[in-house]
């Protein structure tokens, strides 16, 4: 018996060509979009103006399996973390993040991570695998749907950022799919600037940038140097900053769009004076933004957190030399929900 694929791994465009060579409408795509992506329905026997031909294909071909949420934590901040379970049985971690306009959720894209970041707690979880198509958008569906759910005053996903589990730009494709089914205006009519992608500098995919839509990307810098960026990211020996910076220089930028360069600050590791010097020098001052992200300290961590006066002198001296620079306040750290804490391995925990 073969594996079915998961009907939220395929674009409107692809999900029209095959029910068109199935002898089906073309607006067939568009009416499937809708009970899936407006009202949120899965059960293709209540699709009143869908046809027998259609439903029977999709029914035959496709499989309507979502993530399992396995727990949930919230934090004293309104944060929100959830444990999901994949239909393998692997386990990756999703988050809402409130705001103060905005309600986002935080997406892996991978069982692990194999770039294996010092600073990261996902990174010492190892690599397992790619998520498909379906099992990044799942995220986004399952837990849109449980807030739909929760009543119509509910404040309701706006923003996504690929700042999960994984390495985005490693899962190149599927991710690119995913991004597809988010912006497109009959299904989750996210739009393009409230899409964000972090990788760690992979520099071919970042070469093939310009084949996904045109989000926003965000770069894991947090280093002004070789060494240092080595220690904490060893993806660097293969990719040094000078690589990384040519390759960024061929970027095809929108008007009035930035890269933003995530930078994670570290006590007595890159938090100097000398390391604001050499930021400015890599830096095109007309096309780049500072994301600031003090360190968020988990269980077994060597490296440690600044001080609330160091980071905020930090901040102003790049702010202050041109790069516009803001301080990510993090949330959810209580429940390991912030940035670097991710980790869904079950095993650890006797389940």
């Amino acid at each position: 018996m073969k594996t079915k694929e998961s009907i939220f791994s395929i674009p409107r465009s692809i999900l029209q060509e095959n029910l068109v060579a199935h002898g089906c409408s073309k607006f067939s795509a568009t009416q499937v979009y809708d009970w899936l992506y407006r009202k949120f329905n899965t059960d293709v026997t209540e699709w009143s103006n869908v046809s027998k031909a259609a439903k029977a294909y999709l029914q035959e071909e496709f499989s309507f399996f979502l993530p399992e949420i396995v727990t949930s934590q919230e934090s004293q901040d309104g944060t929100k973390k959830f444990l999901l379970k994949l239909q393998d049985g692997e386990t990756i971690e999703s988050v809402i993040i409130p705001g103060l306009d905005r309600l986002t959720i935080c997406v892996s894209s991978q069982v692990g991570c194999a770039v294996k970041c010092t600073f990261c707690h996902t990174g010492t979880q190892g690599f397992t695998r790619n998520l498909s198509t379906g099992e990044i958008v799942g995220q986004l569906y399952l837990l849109q749907r449980l807030l739909k759910e929760s009543g119509p005053e509910t404040r309701l996903i706006s923003n996504v950022v690929f700042m999960g589990q994984g390495e985005p730009l490693h899962n190149f494709e599927n991710v690119k799919h995913a991004i597809e089914i988010m912006l497109d205006n009959q299904g989750f009519f996210i739009g393009q600037r409230k899409i964000t992608v972090s990788t760690s500098g992979m520099v071919p995919q970042l070469e093939r940038i310009n084949e996904l839509p045109p989000v926003n990307l965000a770069i894991s810098l947090h280093a002004s140097n070789n060494q240092v960026r080595e220690q904490l990211m060893p993806l660097n020996k293969k990719y040094p900053l000078e690589t990384l910076f040519a390759a960024i220089k061929k970027f095809p930028l929108k008007a009035h769009r930035w890269i933003t360069y995530e930078y994670l600050l570290i006590d007595e590791l890159n938090n100097s004076k000398q390391d604001i010097e050499q930021l400015c020098r890599l830096l095109d001052k007309n096309s780049s933004k500072m994301n600031l992200i003090p360190f968020n300290e988990y269980p077994g961590a060597v490296y440690k957190r600044p001080s609330d006066k160091n980071i905020h002198w930090f901040a102003q001296q790049m702010t202050d030399n041109g790069i516009p620079c803001t301080i990510r306040h993090s949330k959810g750290d209580d429940i390991l929900a912030a940035c670097g804490q991710l980790k869904s391995q079950t095993k650890d925990q006797g389940s």
